[in-house]
């Protein structure tokens, strides 16, 4: 279980990152984080992941600090952590180092099902590409945790879809997986629970089958936390 409890960010004196977040996310649950640009989604993540000099507050994975539990965490970012004249090959060789679990066969079945030439140089890659071959590796890194940072932005709906067949027959039952975007739609009926942050706190946070039981869509529930007013949203769109 990931314990997060009372946990405030702020950058330099003004800028607020988080404030006073409170979560426990169990085991092998998939939590969406959602939110608008500067929410505080991505500050969560790196709060988990131990990148983020905390103002107060405590992250704990099974009782233990998160920053003490780094090789249990794979952090999949929109910018990646390979270096760009790597070939994915050399990427996968060098992640072996540091990575006791890293599974080298299912790495290359993950290049070989995004379709990545494993001897091509990464800088030569698309952003898709690289994008790929970033959360390839971070599906084989055997981690317990796997933290994905707008894994969506800039992909088509191709690499959408892709992405969405591999977390639904790559993972093992007792990965925990967290996504923070802002894309609604793309994955709403694979989550088990959403948080939606808003100026840095949880503006709601729900599991989704009670959302489903009441006939509610994730998107309504977003606009809601928002504080928009979706009646007369959907009066002013003719819907």
């Amino acid at each position: 279980m990931i314990e997060i409890k009372n946990l405030t960010k702020y950058y330099g004196r003004k800028r607020l990152g988080l404030y006073d977040v409170n979560l426990n996310i169990e085991e092998g649950q998939i939590t969406g984080i959602f939110g608008r640009n500067g929410s505080g989604k991505t500050t969560l993540l790196k709060s988990i992941m131990g990148l983020c000099e905390l103002n107060s507050g405590t992250i704990l994975i099974d009782g233990k600090p998160a920053k003490e539990q780094y090789d249990r965490i794979a952090f999949i970012t929109e910018e990646g952590s390979f270096f760009p004249w790597m070939t994915p090959e050399e990427y996968g060789a060098f992640l072996a180092e540091y990575f006791d679990r890293f599974d080298h066969g299912k790495y290359h079945k993950l290049l070989d099902f995004f379709k990545i030439d494993a001897r091509a140089r990464i800088r030569t890659m698309s952003k898709g590409q690289k994008a790929k071959v970033e959360t390839a590796a971070g599906f084989s890194k055997g981690a317990d945790i796997i933290l994905m940072d707008e894994p969506f932005s800039g992909k088509d709906m191709v690499t959408r879809k892709e992405f969405l067949k591999l977390v639904n027959t790559s993972l093992r039952s007792n990965e925990t997986i967290i996504i923070a975007t802002h894309l609604v739609d793309d994955i709403e009926n694979l989550l088990d629970r959403a948080v939606i942050l808003q100026y840095g706190r949880v503006a709601a946070d729900f599991y989704m089958d009670e959302i489903r039981q009441q006939g509610v869509s994730l998107a309504e529930k977003y606009l809601e936390a928002g504080e928009y007013d979706i009646e007369r949203l959907n009066s002013l769109l003719n819907v």
